[in-house]
Formats: C-alpha cells, structure tokens, sequence
C-alpha cells in the first residue's frame, strides 16, 4: 500500500520525491516504492462566483446585491483542472490508503489541501507532515513524525473563516461602488483601513503649518553643548535666542553636574517575516512583495532558512540542541564571525529566545542546518541571506554595553548640556553595526566645579518639517500595530492598493492618488477603521485556537455584509472619475479613461460594458537602459524592431531571432511536400527533395 503526499507547488513535491525515493516520473506525479507525490499548483480550487450560483449575477446589479449564499461552495478552478482531475484519479488508485498534507505549514497551505480533498471526497485517513525547513534532514524528520490532520481542524476553519469574509465583504462593496459610481473601484477588508491610514497621512502632511525656531550650540573643546531648558532646545521667538546668544558668547560655563550611566542593549531576537520585510526595504529598497518572493526561494530552492510566513520572532527550547549543526553549516561562509561562537561551543547567550508560549504555527526565520555555496545566490538572496545570518549569530554575542556621561553646565543661569557614551563592550555591535566607534573614554573629559571658556557658540534656525509619507517598512508596521492582515498577506494588500490605482509609489514613499482619495470618502466608516478589521482578526486567531465558534464569526461577517451594501446604495456621495480623457471610443462614443499597465499607458472604455482598449504610450519592454537603467520601450521600424529609453534617448537594435514554426506551420508544409514522396516524414528530408526537384 502507499501514502499520496499532496504538496503545494512543483519544485516542493520535487524535494519531496527526491528524499522519499520517489524515481518514477509522470506529468502529474512522482512514485516510488511507498510514496506518490503530487502537487496542488497554488490553489486548485476556489469558493465559486456569485455567476455559478445564479446566471443573473453575471450583470452587475445594485437590485441584485448583496449576494449571500446559504452556504459557500467551492470549486475546481479551470486554469489547473487538469492537475485536480490527476489528483482525483490517484486518489481512487486501490493502493492508495492514506493522504499525508505536505502543502505549506499554514493556514493557507491548510486551506488548498483540505477544499482538495473536500472536492474530491477523500473519506480514509488523512496525515499531515508540519516542518519549518525544507532540508533533507527536515523533511526526514516530518515524515517520521507525522501527525493527524484533525490536529489542525481549527486552523482549517479558520482559513475558510477568512476567505469567506473577504469574499463577502470584498466581493459586495467593491460591486456596489462600482455599480453606483460607474467606475472599477476595489474595497475590502483589509485593504480599505490599510489605504485609510495612507490617506490619514495625507491629511497630516497637507494640513501642515511650519513654524520657525532656533536652536543654540557650543562647544568646550571636543564636547558639544546645547542650550536647554526644562529638556526643551527649541527656541520659537528669535529675539530671545538671540538674547541668550548674547548671554553666551565670550561667557565662562561652570559644570554643575555629571552624570554616568552605565547601560547594555541586548541582542535582538531574530526575524519574523513583517520586521525582515521593513530592514529590507529601510536597506535596500525591496519592496514587501520582493522580499517575500527573494525568501521563498531561500526556503525552497536553497534550503538556507527556515519556513518564511512566521509571526515569531522566538525559539522553541528543543530548537537548542540544533543550534551547533547549524552554526557548523554557516562556517564556510562566515568563519570570521562563527569562529569565535564555536570556540565558546554554540552557546546561546540571548536565553530570551527560547520561549515555547510565543511560538505560533512557526519559529523566528532563521538559517538551516544545510551548507550551500553563496555563489548559487544572486544579488538580492545574498543580501536577504546575510540579514538573516547577522541577525541569528547576534544570539552566541554579548549584549551591548556602554556608559553614557551628561554634563550640565551654568552660564549666568543659563544652562548648556553635553552628552557623550563611552563604549564598554560592543558585544552583537560587532557584527551588525556599521559604525567605528572606538572603546575607551573620550579624549576631553569634563569636571565637575570646573569652570571652562566656551568655544564657538551659534544660533542655528530651522523649520519644523511634516511628517513623510509612509514608506513601505512604515506601512508595515502600522499594519502591525492595527492587526490588519497577516505576515503573509500584507505584501498582497500592498500590491493590490498599487494596482487597482488607488496609491502609487514615487522614489521610495507611497502616495494617495485622486482615485484613493475619493474612495475613501466613498466608503463606509467602520469599514475605514483598523479597529473593526483588528477584530475581526483577533476572532479569527482565537478560531485558530479553537476558542472561538467559526459559524459565530460567519453570521455576524453576513449581517455586517448587508448593512455596508445598504449604507452605498443610499449614500449622496458624489464620484468623479480622475482619468477621463477627451477623447472617445470609437465602438460606443463614451469618454476613454487613462490607466497605466506595467507595459505602459492605455486608453479604456469608460462604458463597463465595452471592452474596447488601445495602447496611448509605446510598450515598455524588459530591456533595461544602460544609462538610467529604466525600461526602455520598444518600437518597430522600417530596419525592424528596436529599444529606445525615452529619458536618456539610447537607442539599441533588437536581435532577430529565428521564428520557431508552429505544429499548424509544420503539419501545412508536411502535407504540402509529401504528396509524392513516401520515404520520409520528415520535413527537413522532404524540403530537400522538394529542392532538388527544383533543381
């Protein structure tokens, strides 16, 4: 008898067949003597559209909305029904007893294999194999310890919770909006409060006054002094900064105190996938969308670091055994840094880390136990890797330890402030920190009830600056703080805002557009704040749990539904569509509408029944400038094809390449050139004959 092990993708049910001995390919699975391995590409099915349950919800209607099935059902999704169908099949093979789950350890690697399994009616035993890495030595381990899939029921539940949230909030809004305003507009979830704190920005900046103030600064040899008071340094009236400047200048300073602290910062714990996403993007500019892609791929192709999706930062305490193994396998890579820590036999002086109780589905992301050439990597899995790395060895490292001396100094009653920091030990610093500070004391060190000549005082004006724009590690950490999506959605959300055109980015920030800007004041108000959808969230973890009833959830998910729908069909808001050209459609006379593609700008029939579009901008290709390194876009000539970066106006011919025939191309040539010739069926063959007939 043998087990059927669904995993998610391709390349995972690969690693899998592989460590199972699984040898014997076919086009939808790999066998061996035990194991059947196949995969599920993604999601295979899907809760169906309002259309399948009713024809009439084809046409958007507001009479129609909303749409509440009795019961949500799902189905097979078109695209990969070939896959499902093989996976149907082998599950009715006679020597197939049990399914083991190997999709990603999750609630939504839960949710693709059981509705697989629901659709295709799977009634025997069912396994499920829980790892965080995909070594060989992981995947060995799982497969020993197998558990049962009911263990994870209530992560399953849910899973469903959620997709059946968003598909009726989401679903219904965003068609109602639609429907009323006459225009493509996308609400949701998580997606509205998330663009409601953009736009709260917005206001912020917009509504900015500056105002002008003075600071004054001195300096006592190599110790540089501020002017304060009562901790303020700040001075909003010029007369009296210039007052004090008076008072300071050519004046002797008494030190009245100093004060020494000593203070250590401990080691940081290591990443979760929403703090990796923010260092990466404050670094290198990733967005959050990148960053999760660069890691899957670590996880999966390279094996180099544990499961991507965490909401952990911590360790569990049988994870301590493993710690040497896997210093061991960074050694080659990083032996300046790991040297050491093997020295001191692996110990962990962050103790910390080690906390069972805030642990979730998963551990902190954190390197493998496998070894792998960083040559394999590229640029940007470099960069990733070695975030992870640094920050998983700041745990064997010293906390860091400095002292901090404040000094006070009177001058005719007024009073300047001085602070330097002394380093103790630099401890995690060491390997994490770009700086140079040295150890050791300052060279000029005050002392108390000294009096000394001040040097070099200034009056410095400023202007008090608005905030900034989010920038996507700032975005990040809001939704955070508000609960709004997971670790594992927030990327998408972001995108989804970005492509539906209601935020845009611009040299690293993200900014509201006109479109963002009045769907915002179209939508309801509970659906704009972060603390329904923070709700929301903390019902669906306790359902995880199962602490909390999931048809509960789902009734008051229903009820909240109807009243948003009601809300926009009696809403007096106004909506003006912000991209409207002059021009019209030459199928049905209606105004075009401007929208940017990744492959450039289009004209759009504004009529939602018509589908007319045609390209106003050239196509970008993904041909990058040599100058700017811009996408350049590509034009036909009278010489052919060739790439132009409209910046820069760099131009670069197209090389031609041989177009491959078609199987129709080649069948018309096969049937052309054989009518006489019976001793080939080979087209090179009978263009030959057919030449030296010519001949």
């Amino acid at each position: 008898m043998k087990s059927l092990v669904l995993a998610e993708k391709p390349s995972v049910a690969r690693e899998l067949a592989r460590v199972l001995g699984c040898n014997e390919k076919k086009k939808h699975y790999l066998e061996g003597p035990r194991y059947i391995v196949t995969w599920a590409l993604g999601h295979l099915v899907e809760l169906k559209m309002p259309e399948d349950y009713d024809h009439k919800y084809k046409e958007w209607n507001m009479e129609d909305l909303p749409i509440i099935p009795k019961r949500m059902e799902i189905k097979p999704i078109r695209k990969t029904y070939p896959q499902f169908k093989a996976i149907e099949q082998l599950s009715k093979r006679k020597d197939v007893q049990e399914i083991i789950i190997a999709t990603d350890a999750g609630r939504e690697g839960e949710l693709v294999a059981r509705w697989i399994l629901e659709r295709i009616h799977w009634r025997k035993t069912v396994k499920r194999l829980w790892i965080s890495s995909q070594t060989d030595r992981a995947i060995k381990d799982g497969f020993y310890n197998l558990k049962p899939a009911r263990d994870y029921d209530n992560l399953y539940r849910s899973a469903v919770c959620r997709s059946e949230a968003d598909w009726l909030i989401g679903l219904n809004v965003s068609r109602a909006l639609t429907v009323k305003y006459n225009d493509p507009l996308s609400a949701g979830r998580v997606q509205t409060p998330t663009l409601s704190l953009i736009l709260d920005r917005e206001k912020e900046i917009q509504t900015f006054v500056p105002r002008k103030f003075w600071t004054i600064q001195a300096s006592i040899g190599t110790v540089q002094l501020n002017w304060e008071k009562n901790g303020e340094k700040r001075i909003f009236d010029e007369q009296d900064a210039k007052q004090l400047l008076d008072a300071l200048e050519g004046n002797k300073a008494t030190v009245v105190q100093i004060t020494r602290k000593e203070k250590q910062e401990a080691q940081p714990l290591p990443y979760d996938l929403t703090e990796l996403q923010r260092d990466a993007n404050h670094r290198f500019g990733f967005t959050a969308k990148k960053t999760l892609n660069v890691l899957q791929n670590l996880y999966e192709q390279h094996k180099l670091v544990t499961y991507p999706r965490t909401d952990s930062k911590y360790l569990t305490k049988d994870m301590k055994d493993t710690m040497y193994d896997r210093l061991l396998a960074l050694k080659a890579n990083f032996k300046d840094i790991v040297q050491p820590i093997l020295k001191n036999k692996g110990l962990v002086l962050s103790k910390r880390v080690f906390n069972d109780e805030k642990v979730t589905d998963h551990h902190a992301i954190i390197p493998t136990d496998h070894t792998s050439s960083l040559s394999r990597l590229s640029a940007d899995e470099r960069k990733l890797y070695d975030l992870i790395v640094h920050r998983f060895l700041t745990l064997f490292y010293p906390s860091y330890q400095y002292a901090t001396f404040i000094f006070t100094l009177d001058v005719q009653g007024n009073m300047l402030v001085g602070k330097e920091t002394e380093i103790l030990n630099k401890g995690f610093k060491s390997i994490v920190s770009n700086d140079h500070d040295q150890m050791g004391k300052s060279s000029f060190q005050l002392q108390k009830d000294k009096t000394y000549k001040i040097d070099d005082v200034q009056i410095i004006s400023h202007l008090t600056e608005p905030p900034k724009r989010f920038s996507e590690a700032d975005l990040l950490m809001k939704m955070e703080k508000f609960g709004l999506g997971t670790p594992a959605t927030r990327a998408d959300i972001i995108e989804k805002l970005v492509s539906s055109e209601a935020i845009r980015r611009e040299e690293g920030r993200l900014h509201s557009t006109p479109k963002g800007k009045q769907l915002i004041d179209l939508v309801n108000e509970e659906l704009k704040s972060p603390k329904l959808t923070a709700k929301w969230e903390k019902q669906l973890e306790a359902i995880s749990r199962g602490k909390e009833d999931p048809e509960k959830f789902l009734q008051s998910i229903r009820k909240e539904t109807s009243r948003l729908v009601t809300e926009i069909k009696n809403s007096e808001q106004k909506y003006h569509a912000h991209n409207l050209t002059g021009s019209k459609c030459p199928e049905c006379g209606s105004f075009m509408k401007e929208v940017t593609r990744k492959d450039g700008k289009m004209l759009v029939c504004s009529n939602r029944e018509c589908n007319f579009t045609k390209r106003k901008s050239p196509k970008l290709s993904n041909r990058r400038c040599p100058t700017c390194h811009k996408k350049m876009e590509i034009h036909k000539g009278k010489s052919g094809m060739y790439f132009q970066c409209r910046t820069c106006n760099v131009v670069e011919k197209a090389e031609q390449k041989k177009k491959a025939l078609s199987k129709h191309e080649e069948k018309r040539l096969l049937n052309k050139y054989s009518k006489n010739e019976t001793f080939s069926n080979s087209l090179g063959d009978l263009l030959k004959a057919a030449l030296q007939k010519d001949k």
